[in-house]
């Protein structure tokens, strides 16, 4: 009997082990503010895209965690479009919001996530506005008054063609209602994140990314 507690214990001890040895490969800690650099690999933009559609982005920076890396660069980022605002008629641009969800490593290892926008770089005018990662579209207030400005000027020169000082008056106003008229059917600005745009992901709180099966490779039994 006493022969066999020796045995016992060893074998406890290798179950343990590998129970340990096994929990560490399926978690690892990503601490509050750890950022993952993407390049999105997929197009977005507020005209095509839908509140749920899925993107895809390459980590192009490897992630450290204690001096061990735990997201290595070329890793695949999955995430969703989560609020998609169209931009208005009148005024108003469009936005966009964006959650990574998944990391899968390039040894094909899959975990779970959570990491709201912080920057986007590469998008024509376009830029994240609050902490909740929203991406706003870019102005077009500035050149819409330019516009108005430009129609009134042509229809006050054609008036004052035709009847003098009083001319000019009716068609300045004529001109700057028709480009008013026009502004109504015109959509303000889109949001447009080509592929190649860089965006950067922050963690907000310490997270513990757990390793989830990948439906592509699934584990062998």
């Amino acid at each position: 009997m006493r022969k066999l507690i020796p045995l016992v214990l060893a074998a406890l001890a290798a179950v343990v082990f590998a129970a340990l040895a096994t929990s560490a490969e399926d978690t690892f800690t990503l601490p509050a503010g750890s950022t993952l650099q993407v390049r999105l690999t997929t197009t977005l933009s507020t005209r095509t895209n839908q509140n749920g559609d899925p993107f895809t982005g390459r980590v192009i920076e490897p992630v450290f965690y204690s001096g061990v890396e735990v997201v290595p660069a070329g890793s695949v980022v999955e995430g969703r479009v989560t609020f998609v605002k169209e931009p208005g008629r009148v005024k108003g641009v469009g936005e966009m919001r964006l959650v990574a969800e998944t990391i899968t490593t390039p040894e094909d290892v899959r975990y779970t996530i959570a990491a709201g926008l912080e920057d986007a770089q590469g998008a024509e005018g376009a830029k994240v506005k609050d902490e909740e990662g929203t991406i706003k579209g870019p102005s077009s207030k500035k050149g819409d008054v330019v516009g108005v400005g430009v129609g009134a000027g042509a229809g006050a020169g054609v008036g004052a063609l035709g009847a003098g000082g009083k001319g000019a008056l009716y068609g300045a106003g004529i001109g700057a209602a028709v480009m008013g008229i026009r502004s109504l059917f015109k959509r303000g600005k889109d949001v447009i994140l080509p592929q190649g745009t860089e965006l950067t992901f922050v963690i907000n709180r310490t997270t513990i990314a757990k390793r989830i099966a990948n439906p592509e490779n699934p584990p062998s039994r």
